[in-house]
Formats: structure tokens, sequence, C-alpha cells
């Protein structure tokens, strides 16, 4: 340890006449602590809802949609389903047919989306498949099965073995006019993705029934694509765009909740410039607490420099005295702001509306960038209040500082 680390340390934990300048230290130390904490619990806040929502899209929805531009369907779906098989990268190909229809059940009507699709070979990629709520999937044979999203089921007060009516905009020609189409399902079970928007609004069914229902025999609404990474859904977008036909069309799950995924960017952004303000007025009570321990120092400094301490010596003193205080707050703000999102998870302590947020409570969740990024700023303000006070210590002159001694 250099003696000006030494003298730093004993400037900061010595008892001195003026109790005033201990206040404004711990104050700083205090400010730096809360301001780190902060920004800690908001951006673990921000980054465990976005991951969150991020994921149960990713467990309800496709990588990658290849659509129709013509909007009659993919006609020669198999074989373009085959050709995407056999790309690097590709998890899983399996066709759409969907459209929006009206549910009746035992308590009520509703609204919903109905999707044909090939069950089984969704369900090697569909955990929220592969242990559904309650039921099986459904199987062929016998009167056609209908798997509901657990929301919708209750809403529609039907559970597994249950029969619902669905009704389609389409409409039938009969002896006493023109009525909407209808069909009876058989509720095999229910799912649920944890999507409260998917699961309250979500029917699905095998594909080749709901084709014939909706008036769409072999064809497909879209072509849904699972990737490895699905993070890698723009690159393989562009590899496909390379082989698919003129009017075939590729969409990314980030394109589709592109406005949900930059708001909550810009919300981080502004949280943390926000936030970070805290650290900087901590850091202004930094430069207080030096410029007042330099003016009650002036005379140890007058001696120092006089016994040969050069001016750099004597503005590290300061700069090392300044960098404990921060350095002690950012530690101690680091642990609060940790053990804080740690509770926050065991108890779920921030309960939200699941039908308006989709999940049930607030998660946190803390990345290593993000921690060094709020360790990194809070440092580098910290060393930065100290330029002034201890330039401003080693312009002391020596000959002034001991006139009087």
């Amino acid at each position: 340890m250099g003696y000006e680390t030494f003298i730093a340390r004993r400037y900061l934990t010595a008892r001195r006449k003026q109790a005033f300048i201990s206040v404004i230290t711990f104050i700083s130390a205090l400010g730096i602590t809360i301001g780190v904490a902060a920004l800690i619990i908001a951006l673990a806040l921000i980054t465990g809802f976005q991951k969150d929502v991020q994921d149960k899209i990713l467990g309800a929805t496709s990588h990658l949609m290849i659509s129709d531009l013509s909007g009659e369907g993919i006609a020669d779906y198999e074989r373009l389903a085959e050709t995407l098989r056999g790309m690097p990268g590709v998890e899983s190909v399996s066709p759409v047919v969907h459209d929006w229809v009206l549910v009746q059940g035992m308590a009520k009507k509703e609204a919903v989306m109905l999707k044909g699709m090939d069950l089984d070979r969704e369900r090697e990629s569909a955990p929220w498949l592969q242990s559904l709520e309650s039921g099986e999937l459904p199987r062929p044979g016998g009167r056609e099965g209908l798997l509901l999203g657990r929301d919708l089921a209750i809403s529609l007060g039907v559970g597994p073995g249950d029969t619902v009516t669905v009704y389609t905009a389409s409409t039938r020609l009969s002896p006493v006019g023109v009525f909407p189409k209808v069909k009876t399902f058989t509720v095999s079970g229910t799912f649920a993705t944890g999507l409260f928007e998917f699961d309250s609004h979500t029917a699905l069914a095998r594909l080749e029934p709901v084709q014939k229902f909706l008036a769409l025999p072999g064809r497909a609404s879209w072509i849904q694509v699972m990737i490895d990474d699905p993070f890698r859904a723009e690159r393989v977008k562009a590899s496909l765009r390379a082989t698919l036909p003129p009017l075939i069309y590729v969409t990314t799950w980030m394109e589709l909740n592109k406005s949900l995924f930059s708001a909550l960017k810009l919300e981080k952004n502004i949280i943390f410039l926000t936030i970070t303000l805290i650290v900087i007025v901590a850091a202004l009570n930094i430069i207080a607490t030096l410029i007042l321990m330099v003016m009650e120092k002036t005379r140890d400094i007058g001696i120092l420099i006089a016994m040969g301490a050069t001016p750099p010596e004597i503005r590290r003193i300061f700069f090392f005295q300044g960098a404990m205080i921060g350095l002690v707050g950012t530690v101690l703000g680091t642990a609060l702001g940790l053990l804080w999102c740690l509770a926050a998870n065991a108890f779920e302590l921030i309960k939200v509306p699941v039908d308006i947020y989709q999940i049930s409570y607030v998660p946190f969740r803390t990345t290593p960038l993000d921690l060094a990024l709020i360790v990194g700023v809070s440092l580098a303000v910290s060393f930065l209040s100290t330029l002034f006070p201890s330039h401003r210590a080693s312009k002391v002159d020596p000959v002034v500082a001991l006139k009087y001694e």
C-alpha cells in the first residue's frame, strides 16, 4: 500500500473536529448505494419482463411464418415444407390453416382463432403441447376433437368431453336460404402457454378437418418454421428469400412483435438515464466532501509538499479518497439490488393483472452486461467527481498553508 492510499484511508476513517464532513461523506456513499441499487432493480425488472414475454411468445408462435401474398393460401405446401425441412438450422416445419370463428360453449359465445395443424409434428417443438393442462390431443375418428386454451375453456364453461358449436363467416346454401357453416366439435383437452392473449382466444384442431370446414382443401394459410436459434431468424429469412417463389412472403417473430420490444427497449434506456441522475447527485456530494476536506487539511497538504510530496502524489491522495467512497457505495448498492431481486423472485412480491401483462407477477432478471454497465457508470462518475478537488489540493501553496504555524 502506497502512502497516498494510506493517508486517504486515514482521512476517511479518522474522527475529525468537523463532523459535518463526516455526514456529507456518509450521504455521498449512501447516495451511490441507493442509485446503484435502484438501477439494478429497475433494469432487472424491465429485462425480466421482456425475457418472460419473449419466452412465452417464442413458445406459442413460430419463429418464421411463410404465407402467400395472393391471400388464397399456399397450394403446394407439402412440397415447399419438405424443401424447408432440408435447410440448415430448421428444426420443424408444419402447415397451418386458420380463421376467426364464433364458438358457442355452455356459458357463452366467444370469437376464437381456429387453427388447423399437424398436432403430432407440432408437439415435437412445443412444450405446452407435450404437457397439456387436461385431456389429450385430438385424434381421428368419431366427432372431431378441439383443443382449447385454458382461459378460453374457462370462459366458455367447458372441459374435456364437452361439445362446442363452431360458426364460420363463410356461408352455405340451404332450402330455406343462406346460413353460416356450422360444425360441432368435442373438446379433447386444454393447453396453457402462459401467454394470456393466446390462451384466451385460440382453439386447435387437426389440419384436414379444418381445411374442409374453412373451404380450403389442399391449401395452407401459412407454413410455420421453427429454427434452432430464434435470434437468427433474420438471417434464415434472407436465405429463404433466395429459394422461395416471388409470391411467397416470409415474416419473422421479431417483425410481428417489433412494436412491443421496441417500446420495452426505449423504456429500459429512459429508466437507465433517469436513475443515473441519482448517482450523479451523489457524485456532487463527493465533490463537496473532498473540497471541504481540502480546506480542512490545507495544513497537512502544506506539510506533505514541504516534505517533498509532488502535486501528482497530492492529487492521488484525494482521488483515492473519492474513489473509496464511490467503490464502497457501488459494492453495497450492487449487493442490495441483487438481494432485492432474489427476494422479489422468491416471494413473487410484485403481482400484475395477467390479462394485461400476460404474466402473473413481475420477474427480476439481471444480465452480466447490465450489471457491468451499472458498476462501470457508477465508478466512472465517482472517479470523475474527484478530479476538480484533487487538482485544487495539488495547487496548495505550502508557504501560505504554513504561514501561521
